[in-house]
């Protein structure tokens, strides 16, 4: 299915950032930072451009060719690699941010994804996570049909109970987010450090 998404000439969700990573970003000091499932690379070349030594990781093939020109069009380096999220790996405590934006997984393997990223994390270091929360399913603005691989508060505070959950909120919101991400949306918002 993604492959066959990312295949069109079209940036599909765009390729300026996403809202929320852009305004937590610009907080803080550029270090080193993970995209979970991060498709067209829009929220990676923005943290490149910032200074930040990216690593970035997608499942599809067409997803990591659209980044890899955006990145060139933009001058940015990053090391994307194609990798499946329930077995790549990387070295613990190496990352500042690990970032999961609309990074859906069924509830069969999102717990254990979303602990094993926590071990990535250097100490005081931050996970920030945008996703879609069960009210979006009365909206067109995109997102899985499946009410269990959309995110609620207490799901999130059971995945992330080992770390100082700094915000944690359900939000209505506008996207513009290329065409498939448009309209109103309800989302899932999470800050969290080690």
């Amino acid at each position: 299915m993604w492959n066959e998404r990312y295949a069109s000439k079209e940036f599909v969700y765009g390729t300026s950032p996403n809202a929320f990573l852009k305004e937590e970003l610009d907080k803080l000091k550029a270090g080193k930072i993970l995209f979970l499932c991060e498709g067209e690379g829009r929220n990676a070349v923005y943290a490149a451009k910032q200074g930040w030594e990216v690593e970035a990781f997608d499942l599809s093939e067409e997803g990591k060719k659209k980044a890899e020109l955006l990145a060139k069009e933009k001058n940015v380096k990053f090391n994307y690699q194609l990798a499946d999220a329930s077995l790549v790996n990387y070295t613990p405590a190496s990352f500042d941010v690990i970032a999961l934006i609309y990074a859906h997984f069924p509830p069969s393997i999102r717990q254990n994804i979303h602990q094993r990223i926590q071990a990535w994390l250097k100490p005081g270091g931050i996970v920030l996570l945008e996703a879609f929360n069960p009210a979006q399913l009365q909206n067109t603005s995109g997102g899985p049909k499946e009410i269990s691989m959309l995110y609620t508060v207490e799901m999130l505070q059971s995945d992330f109970e080992k770390l100082k959950i700094k915000k944690l909120n359900l939000l209505s919101t506008t996207l513009s987010e290329g065409k498939f991400h448009s309209g109103k949306a309800d989302v899932i918002r999470l800050v969290a450090t080690q």
